[in-house]
């Protein structure tokens, strides 16, 4: 197994001087050596094929010895010094100081086809930064990492990548829902790859302790190797800085509203400074579309990081990022100025969005209404996201309101709810739609074929994850394979696949692992 390594980050970035694997803190710093922790009988589970080929591996080297020790920690690829960065962050709107890869390790960064990437293992092992944790991770929740990041790149959605997932042969404790019931559970490892693993926590953590020597450091160090687009000096070069990302960053979140995923744990250390969503811990997906819900236990009263707040919450972050900033530009006009543009395109870019998953191409400043109503409907009674916008497709524009109600029935959790003044706005708002619908010159096939491009037929729901989940804690892999295989083509009808083209099923709507998650891995 021959890879390009490249080792930017570590050569050109200050390291701890303290090079012993203890929990500390580190100053003056970007990050921490160490090595990973060995595992006592690691076994390859699964690797993305796709994700090979991106990082120059063959299907062969996958199979090899070489690529079980590297990629579970047991060894070290030669010439590499794996690397645990440090890195601050608001967690639930508190500033928390520093944090830092408590349960992740960056084995390296390659270069392949001219692209850069950093691959990194999650669940491999205490770090200077795991506090009073073991850096493990468990299978349960690298099966929702490994699938879930692969199921958000099919979909269009910035993310990381997983390259593979590996059983360690240990036992590790955790406590699921920390109520002081812990139990073993079988260990895992996810190879996780992107650009870099940059958060807008490495800036934080700088300003915070106001190390602006190190700040410029590792800002004019993600510009050159990461923005190299930026051609300006001085503060213009930072602010362009800013602006790509809350770009970039924007634009994700679109994607995230349009999938109707949920991140459950947008706290600033989990903020990619590439705009990519990175972190899969307590996530999922609308299945009623309630923008009220967030999957995340820990956040369940406050419910700061629901559906509905992501784009603030979003913003709320880039604020941070930019007061981090601020020692380098020293001005707060142009700070300002792209924040405030943050709202202004954010919703320009939502109602363009659900547009196109409308099926409709004409701009009318009426449109807002028809999405804002529709919205409100769906939330009104239990309506499975995905189910309805694909069975929307299906809508004739010579339909009525009520053959349109019928056409997606399917969607509703209680359809026998839809009746009496409910059934009457469903009916306005497909009265409304199908008027809509006639202004446009496009046909009703060609329609349906532009909405099944955005409105996906399958997403990785929290009930497909757990029964992955449970057959693979009897060893029994063949469902992770099944799902991996179904969500690199979420958009097709995939009639052999047709199960999973449901709605959750009722014994999932309180079980754990399904209505909602912790952050315990």
């Amino acid at each position: 197994m021959q890879l390009a390594i490249q080792n930017r980050f570590t050569s050109e970035l200050p390291a701890d001087i303290n090079e012993t694997n203890e929990v500390r803190k580190v100053f003056h710093a970007a990050f921490s050596k160490l090595h990973p922790t060995i595992p006592s009988n690691p076994k390859v589970i699964h690797v993305a094929d796709e994700v090979l080929k991106l990082v120059g591996i063959t299907s062969e080297e996958s199979k090899s010895e070489s690529f079980l020790a590297v990629f579970s920690g047991k060894e070290v690829y030669p010439n590499t010094q794996p690397f645990a960065m440090c890195y601050g962050g608001h967690q639930f709107g508190v500033w928390a100081g520093q944090l830092g890869d408590g349960r992740a390790i960056n084995l390296f960064e390659i270069e392949n086809d001219n692209q850069f990437y950093t691959l990194q293992l999650k669940g491999a092992g205490k770090t200077p930064y795991s506090r009073t944790a073991d850096g493990l991770a468990v299978l349960r929740s690298s099966i929702r990492e490994y699938l879930c990041a692969e199921a958000m790149y099919y979909l269009g959605v910035p993310t990381t990548r997983s390259l593979s997932l590996i059983a360690s042969g240990d036992k590790v404790l955790r406590d699921v829902l920390y109520n002081g019931n812990p139990a073993y559970e079988n260990g895992a490892i996810v190879c996780r790859v992107a650009p870099s693993f940059i958060r807008f926590g490495n800036f934080e953590l700088f300003a915070s302790r106001n190390d602006i020597e190190n700040l410029k450091k590792l800002t004019d160090y993600t510009i050159l190797h990461h923005f190299a687009e930026i051609q300006s000096e001085g503060k213009q070069k930072y602010l362009d800085f800013f602006e790509r990302v809350a770009n970039t960053t924007r634009k994700m979140v679109v994607e995230w509203q349009r999938v109707g995923f949920v991140h459950g744990v947008m706290n600033t250390d989990n903020m990619s400074i590439h705009g990519i969503t990175i972190d899969y811990g307590p996530y999922g997906w609308l299945e009623d579309y309630n923008p009220d819900w967030t999957p995340n236990t820990t956040d369940s009263g406050q419910r700061r990081y629901r559906f509905g707040q992501q784009p603030q919450i979003t913003l709320w972050n880039l604020y941070q990022l930019a007061n981090a900033l601020y020692p380098l530009i020293n001005e707060t006009e142009g700070l300002e100025a792209i924040l405030n543009a943050y709202e202004e395109h954010y919703e320009k870019e939502y109602i363009a969005m659900m547009r196109n998953k409308l099926g409709l191409i004409l701009e009318l400043d009426s449109d807002a209404v028809l999405i804002h109503q529709l919205t409100n409907h769906l939330a009104a009674i239990e309506t499975d996201m995905t189910i309805f916008f694909r069975l929307l497709s299906s809508i004739s524009k010579d339909d009525s309101p009520e053959i349109g109600i019928e056409k997606i029935a399917y969607s509703f959790y209680n359809p026998e709810k839809v009746k009496g003044e409910v059934a009457s706005v469903w009916s306005i708002w497909f009265a409304n739609y199908l008027n809509r619908l006639q202004l446009e010159k496009i046909g009703d096939a060609a329609r349906k074929i532009n909405m099944n491009v955005v409105n996906p037929k399958y997403v990785f729901r929290n009930y497909m994850a757990q029964l992955a989940i449970d057959e693979a804690d009897k060893e029994n892999y063949t469902l992770v394979d099944e799902l991996y295989k179904l969500l690199k083509n979420p958009y097709e009808e995939q009639p052999e696949n047709e199960k999973w083209f449901a709605k959750r099923p009722n014994w999932a709507k309180e079980k754990v692992g399904c209505s909602q998650l912790s952050c315990s891995s």
